[in-house]
């Protein structure tokens, strides 16, 4: 069985920092309200891992424009992806939070990275098993190109085309690190 192997090359370049990842926080907060006149209805989904700490500071930014708490939960795809059976490594399991009804809701769905599509059909998929919701918009740190499927982002805080030999990685500090969002060269070999 051959082995995919990831070399790091370089870190090339930081592309976001903490100043500018709150910059495009607020935007898109104010994005979301403008586009759905208000809050009403609004449920804000992060999709594990790094959508999750997005989502939060979504709801957390409408809460002060429009002092409306807007309810948030984290979703897990691991098992609603399809790729399961050709990774060499099974996916890390992480805990959904779903504490509110999503039938007949509009639901804000946050990730940090939007690259061939599949995690957010996953995403989507995983939704649908909680309910029907009236309408998914999505919104993304980073959407960096090269989609395999048709799924487009309504809320896009930077736009960076990448090549297929590069990596976008974001930091976000509710993880220890300090915000940032960087381009890393990668090697893929067998």
């Amino acid at each position: 069985m051959r082995r995919a192997i990831l070399i790091v090359v370089a870190m090339d370049k930081e592309l976001l920092n903490s100043n500018d990842i709150n910059r495009i926080i607020s935007r898109i907060a104010h994005e979301i309200i403008e586009r759905n006149r208000g809050c009403k209805g609004l449920c804000i989904v992060g999709i594990q891992q790094g959508g999750v700490q997005l989502a939060s500071r979504i709801a957390e930014k409408i809460r002060s424009i429009e002092n409306v708490d807007v309810p948030s939960a984290s979703l897990d795809i691991s098992f609603y992806r399809d790729d399961l059976d050709i990774r060499k490594t099974q996916p890390v399991v992480r805990k959904t939070n779903m504490p509110f009804d999503i039938n007949g809701r509009t639901i804000i769905l946050v990730d940090d990275v939007i690259y061939t599509g599949r995690t957010v059909r996953a995403a989507m998929d995983a939704l649908m098993d909680f309910g029907r919701p009236a309408q998914i918009q999505l919104v993304v740190l980073i959407d960096r190109g090269h989609r395999e499927l048709p799924i487009r982002a309504d809320y896009v805080g930077k736009n960076i085309p990448t090549s297929k030999a590069e990596d976008i990685k974001v930091l976000i500090d509710e993880h220890g690190q300090q915000d940032k969002v960087y381009i890393q060269r990668v090697q893929r070999g067998l």
